[in-house]
């Protein structure tokens, strides 16, 4: 990580306070960006439940799963049922002092507990909310419930994973979309934050699950609009280009190498000892490949299975070919580029003492971020943030134990 100078110490965002009421990844994951560069991030959970994703995934010896101490580092956790009505007072009282809401309900949730919008509005105006659905806060889907999976289906993603004749598959992950939707909604209340603070005027942010999907897909949109092509699945392959994929290795592993123009596959059938392949009687220009591209990949792949992982890593340095290894996590772990770039973190943290755990991204040369601790217990900071932040009482914590208010 870069030097670091007093200031951020405790990041450019320090000074910022967020209330992320949502569960699971998408909305919290925005939140968890922002604490990682230095906002006071307030994590409400319900009494004696917590955050379902406490419970998501490998548990593990403190009692909480992998998933939550990645994914909630540096949050503060507070209880607090903002179904009751003293629970949605002490919620108000923080708004006050707040500059953003995460949140993720189904919308229409918090306005019938009566901590909607418009309510929160006058109360803070210049407050940020983050609002993430499984379909937005409008539309004929809007009171459907969603899931990261349901995100990357309806967003089209999903049906362009797997083989050409095979179903649909997992795009990597069911929590893509969740993932994205956060990094979204970063973007989105950080452009609302700038304009608050020129106008004094807070605004409300609308994300659907599958809208940051959608997104994402290149050209599918005006290719299906002037066109009419429908993609289909394509296995590793890509569309547009070609060899383009993934390819076996001797050594029963995987590469990825990619040839987006004339000039790098020359540069790849030149390493393959076949220059003659890229000439423009066989396939020398890019659309002949496509064309072909069965072919072309069956090539590549006789190749590729004559050497091994890191000699093919080799060939292509050498010839200015983009290739990389297909990566398992165990090659993550053991790769030096990866080590160099302190991708992996192994934070001091009280409860889960030196767990690995992605680092931060991006970095920032100034104001780098941090992980300042992971996954906090079920309503550690209670005391610290109801006494120091609204000024209550021991005596108040207690009572409001008791009604399992906190």
């Amino acid at each position: 990580m870069p030097k670091t100078d007093t200031y951020s110490l405790n990041g450019p965002l320090q000074g910022l306070r967020i209330l992320d009421i949502a569960t699971y990844v998408a909305s919290p994951f925005c939140a968890t960006l922002m604490a990682e560069f230095g906002a006071e991030v307030i994590k409400v959970e319900l009494p004696g439940v917590g955050d379902p994703c406490r419970k998501l995934g490998t548990v593990d010896d403190c009692g909480d799963t992998l998933v939550w101490l990645s994914e909630a580092r540096n949050k503060k956790s507070i209880t607090l049922d903002l179904k009751k009505k003293e629970g949605a007072n002490l919620f108000k009282r923080l708004v006050k002092t707040s500059d953003v809401i995460t949140e993720n309900f189904q919308p229409g949730t918090l306005e019938k507990w009566g901590l909607g919008w418009e309510t929160l509005h006058k109360i803070n105006p210049k407050m940020i909310m983050l609002r993430v659905s499984g379909y937005g806060q409008t539309g004929p889907y809007s009171s459907k419930p969603g899931f990261g999976r349901i995100g990357n289906a309806f967003g089209g993603i999903s049906f362009l994973a797997g083989e050409p004749n095979g179903a649909p598959a997992t795009p990597g992950s069911a929590t893509l979309a969740d993932y994205l939707a956060g990094i979204f909604g970063g973007f989105g209340v950080m452009a609302a934050l700038k304009h608050a603070d020129a106008t004094g005027i807070g605004q409300f942010i609308d994300i659907g699950l599958y809208e940051p999907i959608f997104r994402i897909l290149d050209e599918i949109a005006p290719a299906y609009d002037k066109h009419g092509y429908i993609r289909q699945r394509m296995g590793a392959a890509t569309v547009n280009v070609c060899p383009h994929s993934h390819y076996p290795t001797k050594d029963r592993r995987w590469v990825a190498i990619a040839c987006t123009n004339d000039k790098i596959f020359a540069r790849l059938a030149k390493a393959m000892g076949n220059s003659e392949l890229a000439s423009q009687g066989k396939y020398g220009s890019i659309h002949k490949r496509e064309n072909d591209r069965e072919n072309v990949d069956k090539i590549v792949t006789e190749w590729t299975l004559q050497h091994s992982q890191r000699e093919l890593i080799k060939l292509c340095d050498a010839a200015e070919v983009p290739c990389g290894i297909v990566a398992s996590i165990d090659e993550i772990f053991e790769n030096e580029h990866y080590a160099a770039r302190g991708n992996i973190a192994r934070p001091n943290d009280e409860r889960a003492d030196r767990l690995a755990v992605p680092n931060v991204v991006p970095r920032l040369s100034k104001t780098p971020g941090s992980i300042r601790w992971l996954g906090p217990a079920l309503g550690q900071h209670n005391a610290e943030v109801y006494e120091e932040i609204l000024g209550l009482k021991q005596a108040d914590l207690e009572l409001l134990r008791q009604k399992k208010v906190i």
